[in-house]
């Protein structure tokens, strides 16, 4: 096996059409949005007898809380091949860019379910699980939505599927979509009301302006708005990639709850992910509301799994301890973990 690295965007994207667990966090487009936001990045690819078997977009990250190599939703690797062969051949390459980096960790999120096989596997290569999630989800609901419409109304939960029906008859509510940068606007301010309610800090302007001007390029990213009375009282982005949409972010104003405009955004993103042909719908994260029911994302869980789908729970978070320095950065991750309430 060798290592290099990858230039070529349609060597990088074919990839992905041998791998079954993925997102966007690992596409081509992840990585210029990366190096707009003056990160650097490093698209590797591990090559075994002159097939390329697995791909990591690796980013160096300069924080205050320390430096690190930080993986989202990789490596990926081509799904016929022996994971357990390739990861420890790739981790002898990534420790080697740490080092150049003076990075004290690396940290990744795989797309590799969880159990116990694939936990050990990261355990025996000397990770720990970490303080805090990548800025990725570990476990996520997912749609298939290759199903006629009516199919998908008759999955759903009843309540659901009633709201939805409710809020189309009504006259005063309006779904629509925009693929304009200037739009950003409108939907940072329902997300500033969201985040004061709740009590977590956003994601800034800069953020995810850059992340729509990158995905928009190639018509791969959406808002939709949902008015009541021409008033904008819920807003969503969602990511198109590889016959998947993703649902990445939203935010909705209370004071309209009992309309269930929500409902019928989402359903007008599942309708549209299957205009553009897309299979299958991921709603972008998820915890198992029975047994976390104070957790934040219990609410949001609900509502996701009303549209039907179920849940993938893949390994968490894991850490590699390159240098002391990490034990500062886990110290006070696990700290803002436990204000958090997470």
């Amino acid at each position: 096996m060798e290592i290099r690295e990858i230039k070529n965007k349609t060597e990088w994207e074919s990839f992905f059409q041998l791998v079954k667990e993925k997102s966007f966090l690992q596409s081509w487009a992840w990585g210029e949005f990366q190096l707009s936001v003056n990160n650097k990045i490093w698209r590797l690819g591990v090559v075994d007898q002159g097939k390329l078997v697995a791909v990591v977009l690796l980013v160096s990250i300069k924080a205050k809380r320390g430096n690190f190599l930080l993986i989202q939703h990789g490596p990926s690797f081509d799904s016929s091949i022996d994971i357990n062969k390739v990861l420890p051949f790739l981790l002898v390459e990534l420790k080697k860019v740490a080092k150049q980096e003076g990075s004290s960790f690396i940290r990744l999120a795989p797309l590799l379910i969880r159990n116990e096989a694939n936990n050990k596997l990261f355990q025996d290569l000397g990770f720990r699980l970490s303080p805090m999630h990548a800025s990725a989800y570990e476990a996520t609901w997912k749609l298939d939505i290759s199903l006629e419409e009516e199919e998908l109304l008759k999955n759903m939960r009843k309540t659901t599927r009633y709201l939805i029906r409710q809020a189309e008859k009504n006259a005063d509510i309006k779904i629509d979509k925009s693929d304009s940068l200037e739009d950003l606007a409108i939907y940072q301010k329902l997300n500033a009301a969201v985040a004061s309610r709740q009590k977590f800090v956003p994601f800034s302007n800069n953020y995810i302006k850059k992340e729509f001007e990158v995905f928009s390029q190639e018509k791969n990213v959406l808002w939709l708005f949902g008015k009541y009375q021409d008033e904008i009282v819920a807003g969503a982005l969602v990511v198109f990639w590889q016959g998947i949409a993703f649902y990445h972010q939203a935010a909705s104003l209370g004071k309209f709850a009992k309309l269930s405009i929500p409902y019928l955004l989402q359903w007008e993103a599942i309708k549209e992910a299957k205009r553009r042909n897309c299979k299958l719908y991921d709603f972008w994260g998820y915890i198992d509301p029975q047994k976390e029911k104070r957790h934040p994302w219990a609410g949001p869980t609900l509502f996701k799994m009303g549209f039907g789908g179920k849940s993938y729970e893949y390994v968490k978070t894991q850490d590699l301890p390159l240098s002391y320095k990490y034990w500062l950065t886990f110290v006070f991750e696990k700290i803002r973990k436990i204000k958090r309430g997470l």
